[in-house]
């Protein structure tokens, strides 16, 4: 005949959230699993029914009770907290000896793993336990992966779309980023200031000195107008050494004129490159998009590029504002246009 020594090694390795009492109801042996969810309570000698409260059947009060519901299912938790609800079946030991218990998660056995950190070790090798916990480690390593691919796949797609409207010479926004950022303001109703700025002599620098030193003033050029802008305004080169700049918010013509001025002064300033001096300065053209009755992005760079060549044809280093026929007579003049602008057209200076 088997002992109870036997018994509990055995039961240890196959079923080790067991539970024996004897016919008083005193716990005389416990799975090494089940003593893992109350480490701190001594087992032995306990009373069962004062460590687990049994909710179904609900007729169950005493050993003799537990007995007869052999092979049916016992639904039961911890009294303590955590409450952790629990399943089982008892089956009685010979001669009147008690009963053996057999308990496992049931449902709730992920969070049971998780609440009580258990592992695989922590389960008989036959449990459907152990499929399930390899089949959450297995989906969270491929969520995991997923996210981590997910992430790249972002990181990737950012890259790609930051490198397609970026100049990258420059660092400025390029001619696609600038269609967009027109197109935005436009439609939302916005306005802003459009002024076009072209680099005088660069072309002077490529012959004599080279394009790397070309390089080098597009690029002391683009820090110069992005220290003379704000964050939000929208810096772009739209050519080879030409530059759009969309000031939001700013119709006054004043202010306009001075951001010119300190621009050209900048950019007048030398650019040292290998031992040689760099030097250009910069014409610019400006219009308003409240100068359209309906803004027009392209209309509107038409109006900054003739404003440009007016500056330049008076002789460079100079800006000047759109005006109505400038196109036709070539003047320049740094002042907005007059009142004798057409009455429809909103938000004209005086």
């Amino acid at each position: 005949m088997m002992t109870l020594q036997q018994l509990t090694q055995m039961a240890g390795v196959i079923c080790p959230m067991y539970a024996i009492v004897d016919a008083k109801g005193r716990i005389v042996s416990a799975g090494p699993t089940l003593k893992k969810l109350r480490p701190r309570l001594t087992w032995e000698g306990r009373r069962f029914f004062r460590v687990f409260d049994l909710s179904r059947p609900r007729s169950v009060r005493s050993v003799e009770d537990l007995e007869r519901t052999a092979g049916s299912k016992l639904h039961l938790q911890f009294r303590d907290t955590p409450q952790t609800g629990l399943k089982g079946v008892c089956t009685p030991l010979p001669d009147g000896q008690g009963a053996f218990i057999n308990l496992s998660f049931g449902i709730s056995v992920l969070e049971a793993v998780r609440d009580y950190d258990l592992t695989s070790a922590d389960f008989s090798p036959t449990d459907l336990t152990i499929e399930m916990l390899y089949l959450v480690e297995a989906k969270s390593a491929a969520m995991e992966a997923s996210r981590q691919l997910n992430l790249r796949l972002q990181g990737a797609k950012i890259a790609a779309e930051e490198q397609a409207f970026t100049d990258t010479l420059t660092g400025l926004k390029n001619r696609r980023a600038m269609d967009h950022v027109l197109a935005r303001l436009i439609n939302s109703g916005r306005e802003f200031a459009l002024m076009h700025l072209d680099l005088d002599f660069f072309k002077q620098v490529n012959d004599t000195l080279g394009h790397a030193a070309g390089d080098a003033v597009l690029q002391q050029a683009a820090r110069v107008m992005v220290e003379c802008t704000r964050q939000s305004d929208t810096v772009a080169r739209v050519g080879g050494d030409e530059f759009v700049m969309i000031l939001e918010g700013v119709l006054d013509t004043a202010r306009l004129a001075a951001i010119a001025k300190r621009l050209i002064q900048r950019l007048e300033e030398p650019v040292p490159f290998a031992g040689q001096t760099c030097r250009i300065s910069a014409s610019a053209g400006t219009t308003l998009s409240t100068w359209q009755k309906v803004p027009d992005a392209q209309e509107l760079l038409n109006q900054a590029d003739v404003a440009l060549y007016a500056a330049k044809r008076a002789g460079r280093a100079q800006h000047c504002f759109y005006r109505e026929g400038m196109d036709k007579t070539g003047g320049a003049d740094d002042s907005p246009p007059a009142s004798s602008r057409p009455a429809e057209v909103r938000g004209s200076p005086s």
